[in-house]
């Protein structure tokens, strides 16, 4: 049966202006949305002018989209060594924060870092410590979704299980939920291209997290292998994820009320189009 409630849209470019984005994303169909609030490669953040946070806030309600989910900057490292790092990880994090309330979004999707130098159970705990530090610099309405990796050297929140150790240690409530990213799932070694390794990345999430706080999917396919550890997208049906395995994942009852974002590449106009085509055919068949 088509799901007629589902919540779908793509990562919008803020060109020209933050609410540019909501109209880019009408254009599409789309009526949950992802931006960046701010140029995701450095640390300083431009001030947003009053009258652009309005138009934000206005199309917003107008276009009925949501959630709106705000992108972390790739900066942001929560378990660096470097205390220089460290804080400015934090203050920037701090910041999307705030830039989040005043565009009334709900969400900052957040890459906790990597942790190189460190074991990874010392890194999740400083992680943790950070978003404590971030707590104490002031109250939020926005709550902050961990995001699964591609197991890289160095990544700490790859398994369903380091997920859930980010979640444990939020002795503040800062964390909301996690943000599932399918490419990263099957890079990391989940195998959603069958209907067993389907099941055990589902079972993981139920017994370590639970499905009330999987709060976005971020539905890619992937141009490298399974278990490649290598965060390369691709366009949905064409990568070794394949048509019917994504057809699978969204069609799960776990996963039938989460909003999804296509961070599909972007080399021409049509591409949008395509995926997000390709995704509603998913649910009417």
């Amino acid at each position: 049966m088509p799901n007629l409630n589902i919540r779908l849209g793509v990562h919008t470019s803020i060109a020209g202006g933050l609410h540019l984005s909501l109209k880019r994303a009408k254009k599409l169909g789309c009526n949950t949305i992802q931006i960046f609030s701010h140029n995701p490669r450095q640390w300083f953040v431009n001030s947003i002018h009053d009258d652009e946070i309005l138009q934000f806030k206005k199309l917003k309600t107008l276009y009925d989209i949501k959630p709106v989910f705000i992108h972390a900057s790739y900066l942001i490292n929560l378990c660096s060594l470097d205390d220089s790092i460290y804080q400015k990880s934090i203050n920037l994090l701090n910041t999307e924060l705030k830039i989040a309330v005043l565009l009334n979004a709900d969400y900052v999707v957040l890459h906790l870092g990597s942790s190189s130098q460190n074991n990874e159970n010392d890194a999740r705990k400083r992680a943790a410590t950070a978003l404590t530090k971030l707590s104490d610099m002031g109250e939020s309405n926005v709550r902050i979704l961990i995001e699964n990796t591609a197991g890289r050297r160095g990544d700490i929140s790859t398994l369903i299980k380091n997920l859930a150790d980010i979640l444990d240690n939020d002795t503040m409530g800062l964390v909301g939920g996690i943000c599932l990213d399918t490419c990263h799932a099957f890079v990391a070694g989940y195998d959603l291209t069958k209907e067993g390794g389907l099941s055990e990345f589902i079972n993981e999430i139920d017994t370590y997290i639970g499905f009330d706080k999987v709060k976005l999917i971020h539905l890619n396919d992937s141009k490298k292998a399974l278990n490649s550890k290598v965060d390369r997208h691709e366009h949905i049906g064409k990568g070794s994820i394949g048509k019917e395995a994504m057809k699978r994942f969204l069609r799960h009852p776990a996963f039938e009320s989460v909003p999804i974002i296509l961070e599909t590449p972007k080399k021409s106009e049509s591409d949008d189009p395509k995926n997000l085509k390709l995704v509603r055919r998913f649910f009417s068949e």
